[in-house]
């Protein structure tokens, strides 16, 4: 029997290789995420921690798509995003 990592819990369409090493955006607030968009009503996949770097991929109304140091590609609310002032 083996433990996997919890790599093997992101879909593999939600992780961007190489990770980013440059950032656009911070969270401000610790986030939820959802992997395929939000839903209204649906529970979150995870949440990202606040001070997270982020490089923003896509801008909709309320949502951005973003990827983390960690290659993690999610969507997160637009007011939860602060840009960074060195990007």
């Amino acid at each position: 029997m083996s433990v996997l990592g919890n790599e093997a819990l992101v879909p593999e369409s939600n992780v961007v290789r190489p990770a980013p090493d440059r950032f656009t955006h911070e969270l401000v607030v610790d986030e939820p995420f959802h992997f395929d968009g939000p839903q209204r009503g649906g529970v979150p996949d995870g949440q990202l921690p606040a001070g997270t770097r982020v490089v923003v991929l896509a801008v909709g109304d309320d949502h951005c798509r973003v990827a983390d140091a960690g290659g993690l590609c999610v969507d997160v609310r637009r007011a939860s995003l602060r840009e960074l002032t060195d990007a």
